[in-house]
């Protein structure tokens, strides 16, 4: 008898492999974005969500979450046996920034760019021209909309919402609670499907609590909620008491193989090779260089990350002094205006060639960005989990990745010993080999300060530069590894290239040279700007010794006035968004005080007056097409 021929078992991280079966549609978007397989965490989240179970998720960053909740949302959606209702939510999901919110919608529409029924809508989305609506369908889709802060008003958001009755809402949480106060928008038990709270842990450390809390007031309590993050933190932990029912939790994470055999968990992923440098802070920037010029291959995108956003503001003036040749330069950071940030964040994306991004921690969470070989952290976050989301925005879905941060001698380098605690090891970059002797420190603190000296303006945000990151060295979470009085002030000073220090409590009892040793003459040194270069020497030449604060003063006056009135139009709006706002959580506040029979009164109160105001609109409206005046009695 011939031996039975033997089945062979499929790979259990196959997309195919799963239960429930994935739509042909959706397998074929995911290929065609070139996911071969799943990944740990994909192949453990996607069943669960898919099953109807809540779900935490901690997973190493970089490890595909973003495709593990939208593709069970979309899969529940188009499981339903009639489209969504009409102005009636099936699925929320929070993001802490604006460009985590963009990204998750991009990979969103672009995977129903692949479903027939969903990807004749998207064109109508689009190019929405404020009058047309999209087209209604017969079989259920998935119509997304974006709502985070920028162009579109909270109005606008509003006026798209009722065209085109999106079900899946994106966004951040001050967007998300104003759009579902609306008396227009509804999350029903019998529609409302998914939450999804993305990098949570944020969302809490950034103070969205309150905003979270009143997303929650609005949403049935009966639904499917996800929690994803890199790290859960304790203040998760209060959320998943208040939002979710007997969840799943999920942790992924990569084992490695220590000295002697030991295996242990890591929280990043096999491909991020994480490495320190110690450098005096002078030679930090010139090392910088000496490291995109050495990296075999060039790196063709980097993310270089600063403590404070005064600091990138400065620094964008000097780091293009030390860049190897063919390198461009772009900042981001979170006092950037909206359009600007949006048009930086899109040009690095789209940029063909080496390119680095200097910014704050407004890139740390969440952005996948394609071809990211390098991070450097210059300065070390003020809060350790932030480490780890940092370099992880290279080494991502398997591509090898170098992470680096830059450490100061001596105390600093207790650093190191502390991550390993917090399981991040980080070891010594050994190749390419950097070296920085004092003089190549020196010749690039010149080369600083000749930039510098081209304009005072600089030197202004120099003196700013420096005080932030002191602020924000003072604010270390780690206290006892970052001390202000450890800093070398002369070094650090030449760091900036400043020609002085600046005026500081931290300073007052130093007893080093605040001048650098530089030589400057202060009476000729020129703003470039000619406006603020004549006030400059009307204050030099005038006695009276509050003169610079009076002309600056008028300055800022003139300013308010000649600002332009659409200016002063969007602050407005803005501060009635904000009362609005107070006036929404004060109302939610009384609302969860009140008894179920002050509820019921306060409902009829509500109707009685919205039959008031509409009683006076059809009034005012028959007066104005020329109404008989004749008194007929009280209604």
């Amino acid at each position: 008898m011939a031996p039975e021929a033997k089945v062979a078992k499929k790979d259990p991280r196959a997309w195919d492999a799963l239960t429930p079966p994935l739509a042909a549609w959706i397998l074929d978007a995911i290929a065609a974005m070139g996911f071969a397989k799943m990944t740990p965490a994909q192949a453990a989240v996607i069943p669960l969500f898919l099953t109807n179970k809540d779900v935490v998720v901690e997973a190493v960053t970089g490890s595909g979450k973003t495709l593990a909740f939208l593709i069970p949302i979309i899969s529940k959606i188009l499981a339903l046996d009639e489209p969504t209702k009409k102005h009636h939510v099936a699925a929320v999901i929070i993001s802490p920034t604006r460009e985590l919110a963009t990204q998750i919608h991009n990979v969103l529409t672009a995977l129903l760019a692949f479903h027939p029924i969903s990807s004749e809508i998207l064109p109508h989305l689009s190019n929405d021209d404020g009058d047309g609506k999209r087209p209604a369908t017969t079989e259920p889709a998935v119509v997304p909309q974006l709502l985070v802060g920028g162009n579109m008003t909270p109005a606008q958001d509003l006026s798209f919402y009722l065209r085109h009755s999106p079900n899946v809402l994106v966004g951040t949480p001050g967007r998300l609670v104003e759009m579902l106060s609306s008396r227009h928008v509804h999350c029903p038990q019998s529609s409302f499907e998914v939450l999804v709270l993305d990098e949570a842990d944020r969302l809490l450390d950034l103070g969205f609590k309150q905003d979270l809390q009143s997303i929650l007031s609005h949403l049935p309590k009966q639904r499917r909620t996800g929690l994803f993050s890199a790290s859960v933190s304790e203040a998760v932990g209060e959320i998943i008491r208040v939002g979710l029912r007997n969840p799943v939790k999920v942790a992924v994470r990569v084992k490695s193989i220590k000295t002697g055999g030991i295996v242990e968990d890591r929280r990043t992923p096999a491909s991020l090779q994480m490495s320190y440098l110690v450098m005096k802070a002078s030679a930090r920037l010139p090392a910088l260089g000496q490291l995109l010029e050495r990296l075999e291959p060039r790196p063709q995108k980097t993310i270089i990350f600063l403590s404070t956003c005064a600091a990138v503001d400065y620094f964008q003036n000097l780091l293009p002094s030390v860049l190897p040749d063919g390198f461009a330069l772009i900042p981001l950071h979170g006092k950037h205006q909206d359009q600007v940030r949006r048009k930086n964040l899109e040009k690095y994306l789209k940029s063909t060639q080496p390119t680095v991004l200097l910014c704050t921690d407004l890139a740390a969470r969440g952005l996948d960005i394609p071809q990211l070989d390098l991070v450097v952290q210059i300065d070390p976050p003020s809060d350790p989990s932030n480490f780890l989301h940092r370099a992880g925005r290279a080494g991502r879905a398997g591509r090898k990745g170098l992470a680096v941060v830059f450490l100061q001698p001596g105390k600093e380098e207790e650093y190191v010993p502390f991550l390993e605690i917090r399981k991040t090891p980080i070891s010594p970059l050994t190749h390419p080999e950097i070296t920085i002797s004092d003089s190549e420190a020196d010749a690039v603190t010149e080369r600083f300060r000749d930039i510098v000296r081209q304009d005072r303006a600089l030197h202004d945000k120099a003196q700013k530069a420096f005080v932030s990151f002191v602020r924000a060295y003072g604010k270390h979470t780690a206290s006892s590894i970052f001390r202000v009085a450890d800093l070398d002030w002369a070094d650090l000073g030449r760091s900036f290239g400043m020609f002085r220090l600046p005026k500081m409590p931290e300073l007052k009892n130093w007893p080093g040279d605040k001048k650098l040793g530089a030589e400057m003459d202060w009476d000729t040194y020129a703003y470039q700007d000619k406006t603020r270069e004549k006030q400059r020497l009307e204050a030099l030449h005038n006695p009276d010794p509050n003169f610079a604060d009076k002309v600056e003063a008028e300055r800022a006056k003139r300013k308010r006035n000649t600002e332009a009135w659409s200016g002063k139009h969007e602050k407005e709006d803005d501060r009635v968004v904000r009362r609005e706002k107070r006036r929404k959580k004060k109302d939610v506040e009384r609302w969860e005080k009140m008894t179920d029979e002050e509820k019921v009164k306060q409902r009829e109160l509500e109707d009685l007056l919205a039959e008031v105001r509409r009683r006076n609109v059809e009034k005012l409206a028959q007066e104005a097409a020329g109404g008989d005046d004749e008194f007929n009695g009280f209604d």
